[in-house]
């Protein structure tokens, strides 16, 4: 099984193993980096997933359902991030957590989450 990766090639590429966890890398675009503001749009969207998300730079795993967890990482702009999502909606939660990460969080993207 294979996740559809970002419209705007962010995402490098999506694995699946056996045991329904599903991986991919995503960059950095947003200017600012994820600082406080995209760093809840995420845990926001996380939340929303029964999977569990996990957002990894280098050494250090965070739970992507806390805002506080991913400020920890420090993530500037052009950082590579590995995201793991293990459960029922992980494909689906990967592919939405991916893309809004890999996006500079304009109004579009605010605009397409409250639909």
């Amino acid at each position: 099984m294979r996740c559809d990766a970002s419209r705007d090639n962010a995402v490098a590429a999506f694995t699946m193993s056996a045991n329904d966890r599903q991986s991919c890398s995503v960059t950095v675009n947003n200017e600012h980096g994820l600082h406080m503001r995209p760093a809840s749009m995420v845990a926001t969207l996380a939340r929303t997933f029964k999977s569990s998300i996990e957002i990894e730079k280098g050494l250090t795993t965070v739970d992507a359902k806390s805002e506080l967890s991913i400020l920890t990482l420090g993530a500037a702009v052009g950082t590579v991030l590995n995201l793991h999502a293990t459960g029922p909606d992980a494909c689906k939660a990967i592919s939405e957590v991916a893309e809004l990460i890999g996006s500079r969080f304009t109004d579009e993207v605010l605009r397409n989450e409250k639909q």
